[in-house]
């Protein structure tokens, strides 16, 4: 690249391809270097930080700064059933992440706790049929949303409950 002086501008101008990091506003820089720099690391260095059985377990979803009116957290999503350990070993975790920056960048952990298993239900043929009147069960079965099927399998559960 080469300086160029330009004598209509206050500050000289750059000529040829420009880095990214240098395109973008001081302000937008600050911001990024900040925020998305400390979160970019926590997630490559998230094994190192909290070790490998909790790693298996959790994994961090957002961190927030500090500002005025709160500290700077880190949002941590855990699997249902280990937020005792995560909780144990709170106080590892945030020593671990504040020598790893060199300062204090995580005042407060916030733990989520999440299913790992996706639980969906399905109503089957055998199912329809013990819960409706058979006279019922074919003009269920001819429905074609399957909304409205489910709906109508439900009521008839419930009808039956009474």
């Amino acid at each position: 690249m080469q300086s160029k002086n330009n004598t209509k501008q206050r500050s000289p101008s750059i000529q040829g391809l420009r880095s990214f990091k240098d395109t973008l506003p001081k302000n937008i820089k600050k911001i990024i270097n900040k925020k998305g720099h400390i979160y970019s690391e926590t997630l490559n260095n998230w094994k190192y930080i909290v070790g490998v059985e909790l790693f298996k377990v959790c994994y961090p979803k957002t961190f927030k700064s500090s500002n005025r009116f709160g500290v700077s957290t880190l949002v941590i999503m855990v699997k249902r059933g280990h937020e005792i350990d995560m909780e144990y070993s709170k106080k590892d975790i945030l020593d671990k992440m504040n020598t790893f920056f060199g300062y204090s960048v995580v005042e407060k952990l916030k733990f989520i706790s999440f299913d790992d298993e996706q639980k969906t239900t399905n109503l089957s043929e055998t199912e329809i049929k013990n819960v409706a009147i058979s006279k019922y069960q074919d003009k269920i079965k001819n429905v074609k949303n399957e909304k409205i099927k489910k709906s109508l399998t439900e009521l008839t559960k419930v009808f039956k409950k009474k």
